[in-house]
């Protein structure tokens, strides 16, 4: 469980809905924030893994647009996803090594079942 008491597990149209102007301004009930900031370092490699797989994306477009071989599109899709993959691990092992250890340490040890959750969901 989350802080408001929402449950990561929620599914993805709920997750959708809440985008409006309060999510921007921090004071949305339904967004979450890290309590300890990334170190400039972690958020730099992270945007830089973000960037090349929006790239990746939009090369992919490039090749729907130009009629590309389907073979050679599929092989980009495969690339995207690992890279997206590689991602999700790097932040998924942040998660555990700061937000998950300082909520149980704050004594919250439901954060287990929503780190479970969310390691489910990466696969």
């Amino acid at each position: 469980m989350t802080e408001t008491g929402n449950s990561v597990t929620g599914n993805h149209q709920e997750a959708e809905a809440h985008t409006h102007s309060s999510c921007s301004s921090g004071s949305c009930p339904h967004c979450h924030y890290k309590h300890t900031p990334r170190d400039p370092e972690s958020l730099r490699q992270l945007q830089n893994r973000l960037n090349r797989i929006i790239g990746q994306l939009g090369g992919i477009k490039t090749m729907l647009d130009d009629n590309r071989y389907c073979g050679d599109i599929l092989t980009q899709i495969a690339a995207a996803e690992s890279a997206l993959q590689s991602l999700g691990h790097l932040i998924l092992q942040e998660h555990m090594e700061t937000c998950v250890v300082e909520e149980i340490r704050s004594g919250n040890t439901e954060i287990m079942d929503e780190a479970l959750t969310l390691i489910k969901k990466l696969k």
